[in-house]
């Protein structure tokens, strides 16, 4: 909400040559939401809605076709989680038959803000009512990614922000949706729902790309599709966010572990919902993706043909040859939701910080139901 950042951006994209916002289409005032979600969401939300959704409005009315709202926020502050949550609601209300999915920046384990996991439980116990899907992206793993994957010694926002971007592009560039399309899909955000979120019980999409290095390494490196898709299922079992440290003994239920694995291994099976790849490069029509319809990777209720969904293009993404991207609805999610809502029912059994939301208008009875919500979406992953 703050001019100073809104300012920057669009003098920064308008210096890039590469993009350009409309100064029209931008909205600031003076100061923020003080890291108060009920600051946003109460107080600044209101107050601005008839403002924000002209704006919304005017871009919708440019649409020959509008398929849907896209909306990218942080979980840990007060604007982008409290604002951002009550502009998603305004926009389930204003355009009921549209798709919304919202992208969340999921808070650093520690150090950030010290009441972001209220902020954090607020947000995404709302969301899971207004909106259709949830991406997430977490900060510590793309931190990491840019440490050990990047090399990267002084990780700057703008680092951050380029791994994210990149993440994006690679799922939602032009990618052709189904075996033999003649045209690329003209429907990406509502072709992503109906592969990936087959129950309102479950929203919750986690991101990963393959292969992701340095520009350095790239000219060193060469990639086939069979050790691409192979690192790539082996991520999704095994829950690992990135290439490097994949844990190779973790196996679906039905395949037998190695014999000096314990059976214990089996927790760690990182059980899908339901998976889209996106292959993109030289050759792609070469790529056998057979590993990721074996049924045992999947929940027992949906079938693994409904469950697996495979867009492709031959066209090259990012000065990558040969690329490859997982959304995946699965248990992926389950560990950092249960360790935010646990943290934020510590603070909130002493009270801590509370007065500061009653002020602005949020009950304690809100923050309950909000523990409920996501008590409620932690068992039904679990029990996939």
């Amino acid at each position: 909400m703050e001019p100073k950042v809104i300012s920057q951006t669009l003098s920064m994209a308008a210096r890039s040559g590469k993009w350009k916002y409309d100064h029209k289409s931008q909205f600031s005032q003076k100061q923020g939401s003080g890291n108060n979600w009920a600051n946003g969401y109460c107080v600044h939300g209101p107050k601005h809605k008839d403002l924000v959704m002209d704006l919304v409005r005017k871009q919708v009315e440019k649409c020959d076709r509008l398929a849907g709202f896209f909306t990218i926020m942080s979980m840990a502050g007060g604007t982008g989680s409290g604002m951002g949550t009550y502009v998603t609601r305004c926009l389930r209300d204003t355009y009921p038959n549209s798709f919304l999915l919202n992208q969340v920046i999921w808070p650093y384990g520690t150090g950030e803000v010290i009441v972001q996991n209220y902020n954090s439980i607020l947000t995404l116990s709302r969301l899971y009512q207004s909106s259709d899907a949830l991406l997430v992206h977490e900060n510590d793993v793309i931190h990491k990614i840019c440490s050990q994957l990047m090399n990267i010694k002084q990780i700057s926002f703008r680092d951050v922000n380029k791994i994210i971007a990149h993440q994006l592009g690679s799922v939602f560039q032009p990618a052709y949706t189904s075996e033999g399309a003649s045209h690329y899909s003209r429907n990406p955000l509502g072709e992503l729902m109906e592969c990936l979120v087959p129950h309102p019980e479950f929203k919750m999409l986690g991101l990963r790309n393959i292969p992701q290095m340095s520009e350095h390494s790239m000219a060193y490196s060469t990639f086939t599709w069979q050790g691409l898709t192979k690192h790539l299922r082996q991520m999704l079992i095994a829950n690992a966010k990135m290439e490097e440290g994949i844990n190779w003994q973790v196996r679906p239920p039905s395949q037998p572990t190695a014999e000096n694995v314990s059976p214990k291994k089996e927790l760690l099976f990182n059980t899908s919902l339901a998976n889209l790849i996106i292959l993109r490069g030289q050759d792609v029509q070469r790529a056998s993706l057979e590993g990721f319809q074996d049924p045992s990777l999947y929940t027992s209720w949906l079938p693994s043909d409904d469950a697996c969904n495979i867009w492709k293009t031959p066209r090259s993404f990012n000065k990558y040859e040969k690329s490859a991207a997982l959304v995946s609805n699965s248990q992926c999610l389950l560990k950092p939701l249960d360790t935010i809502v646990s943290k934020a029912w510590n603070m909130f059994s002493s009270k801590a910080y509370v007065h500061q939301y009653t002020k602005f208008g949020i009950e304690e009875e809100e923050f309950l139901e909000s523990f409920t919500t996501l008590e409620q979406v932690i068992a039904s992953y679990s029990n996939l």
